[in-house]
């Protein structure tokens, strides 16, 4: 377990903490922008053992919980057709879309699979010549390379039974927006290590000299979080801007060359909708024209669904660091993990999920922390 059990050891952080506030003098507003990230922050407890200056906030790096609304509802007429078998990771199948789930279109009959890869649904197509098999191809930059692998794949295979419903999005115009909203509170980013893993860290020095804002790449540990913070804070007090690596044991400027090759191949940049959010230019990808006989938006003619979010659900100011899960009304109560009205529920990486999963909605006596 080299590179990971050295990263749990509690003393390594604490003493990282101790730096920490000895390093702040005034108060901060850092985004982890990884959805991973907000849950070891919480799992951990990490942002309560900083110092109250620095406040911590959860960005939008969570792909279910940015994909849109009516990407959902499409998925969802596609997956309840017959002769269709629709493939998807399962984080997916507990997101709401208007009125249902996947869960709902599997319970009805429809063929709904969980896949750990979409070359796993390449497979399906060449096992069912007689079935549609589609793919749910969401994520950000970390998932993009194996989503437009199986493409590649399907092509070489003559597979004309696979497409993919694509949902792609990307990290730096995600902090752009952020940056440039008026209601912006974000002084400094901890990036997405796995992100940052496949595309490097080339596109971030100009975003932080434009917007005056320190980044640190950072891991997933406990020790990564403190470290990135801790590069973060030193920047801010010291009034720069730079992009410092806090995860070189994973994560190179360049990146993953080959991957950001098999992307371009396949993809196009597109503007894409963020659920909660709204329209982020250039912000995601699309096939590109070549490619165009493997969209799934184009094999089932979808493109026209159109939807309402729930007016109880602030998704998207969580989304954009300008609230905490806990400061919905519906948190806990309307929303739950049974019965979610958003994303942010249900993901993995989810941020009301994160809070709901390690009680951050209880009190001590709901806790039974009584003196």
């Amino acid at each position: 377990m080299k590179y990971v059990t050295e990263y749990r050891d509690a003393a390594l952080v604490a003493a990282t903490m101790r730096e920490i506030r000895r390093a702040v003098t005034r108060p901060w507003v850092i985004m982890e922008m990884c959805g991973g990230q907000t849950h070891a922050i919480v799992r951990h407890g990490i942002d309560q053992l900083l110092p109250p200056e620095i406040e911590l906030v959860h960005g939008p790096g969570c792909p279910v919980c940015v994909t849109p609304l009516e990407l959902i509802d499409k998925a969802l007429d596609i997956a309840a057709r017959p002769n269709v078998i629709f493939t998807s990771y399962g984080d997916m199948l507990r997101v709401p879309g208007t009125g249902r789930d996947l869960f709902s279109v599997r319970a009805a009959g429809g063929d709904v699979r969980v896949v750990y890869s979409p070359l796993d649904a390449v497979k399906i197509a060449q096992a069912n010549p007689d079935k549609e098999v589609v793919f749910f191809a969401i994520g950000f930059e970390t998932t993009a390379p194996a989503n437009a692998m199986s493409v590649v794949q399907a092509r070489a295979l003559g597979l004309t039974n696979y497409s993919v419903l694509v949902s792609h999005v990307c990290v730096p115009p995600a902090m752009h927006a952020i940056l440039g909203s008026p209601l912006n509170r974000v002084q400094g980013f901890l990036a997405a290590g796995h992100v940052c893993a496949v595309m490097g860290y080339w596109e971030y020095p100009p975003l932080a000299a434009q917007y005056g804002v320190p980044i640190a790449v950072t891991g997933f540990e406990p020790l990564d979080i403190a470290q990135g913070i801790l590069s973060t804070v030193r920047q801010l007090e010291a009034g720069t801007h730079e992009v410092a690596n806090a995860y070189a044991r994973a994560v190179t400027f360049a990146g993953n060359v080959p991957a950001q090759r098999v992307i371009e191949q396949v993809f196009e940049v597109r503007d894409r909708q963020w659920r909660g959010i709204g329209l982020i230019p250039a912000s995601g990808w699309g096939l590109r024209a070549e490619y165009a006989a493997f969209d799934a938006e184009r094999r089932w003619d979808v493109g026209e669904i159109r939807t309402q979010e729930s007016p109880l659900c602030i998704a998207g100011l969580i989304l954009q660091g300008l609230k905490k899960p806990h400061d919905c009304p519906a948190f806990g109560a309307q929303c739950t993990p049974e019965t979610p009205l958003g994303a942010t529920m249900v993901s993995s990486e989810g941020a009301c999920a994160a809070y709901h999963k390690y009680g951050r909605h209880l009190d001590i006596y709901q806790l039974g922390i009584t003196n």
